[in-house]
């Protein structure tokens, strides 16, 4: 079986291609950690994973084991193969330097838009052509009168979301930086993915909270 293992540094980016066919499995290896995820056709980079496109056609905030996620073109790109977790954010856009420097009043702070980028722009992908992220293990309640909020992760050790790739992609996924408000438990750590030719089921999964 081909496979190989990505660390991605605390508070940084890693930008890797996968072939259609293949799993991806994203893995907070310590905890109560952050991962925006985002990826594009390999072949067309105007088609991007789209967050509300694949609300639009699941009609749902909520995603599940054997959903799929949509593109920008209206077309599958991967399907969620299995999640230990179920709690994760796809309304809240990634982090950039001017939210940490109008929010925060903090300047050259790292940030999952930039983390990004640093790997996806090799491939031809700009800041303006970037996708909006899946936010992995973040925990993005929505409220009953509509009201979005974001506290700490209820991820563990070890917890792990996996995909299987409908085309082929390129992908990034960034460690949030987060460190100033809640969202990663004010401690940023790395985050493991795993890219293989099969999937063998380990845990137990659950749906997945938008």
């Amino acid at each position: 079986m081909c496979q190989s293992t990505l660390t991605v540094p605390a508070g940084h980016g890693k930008t890797f291609r996968v072939r259609k066919g293949q799993f991806i499995t994203v893995i907070d290896s310590e905890g109560q950690q952050a991962a925006d995820f985002v990826a594009v056709n390999a072949d067309d980079l105007n088609e991007k994973l789209s967050p509300v496109h694949t609300r639009q056609h699941l009609r749902s905030l909520f995603f599940k084991p054997g959903d799929a996620l949509w593109s920008s073109e209206n077309r599958p790109l991967l399907r969620i193969v299995a999640d230990t977790i179920g709690i994760h954010d796809a309304n809240v856009p990634a982090c950039d330097r001017t939210r940490f420097s109008v929010d925060f009043g903090v300047e050259g702070h790292r940030n999952c838009v930039d983390n990004l980028l640093e790997g996806m722009k090799a491939y031809g992908v700009t800041y303006f052509s970037l996708p909006e992220p899946f936010n992995l293990f973040q925990n993005g309640p929505v409220t009953a009168d509509g009201r979005m909020e974001v506290t700490d992760p209820h991820s563990k050790a070890g917890d792990s979301i996996t995909f299987e790739a409908l085309c082929d992609l390129i992908c990034s996924v960034s460690s949030c930086p987060q460190d100033i408000i809640p969202g990663n438990g004010l401690q940023v750590t790395p985050i493991d993915i795993r890219v293989s030719d099969h999937y063998h089921a380990e845990e137990k999964s659950h749906a997945v909270n938008a």
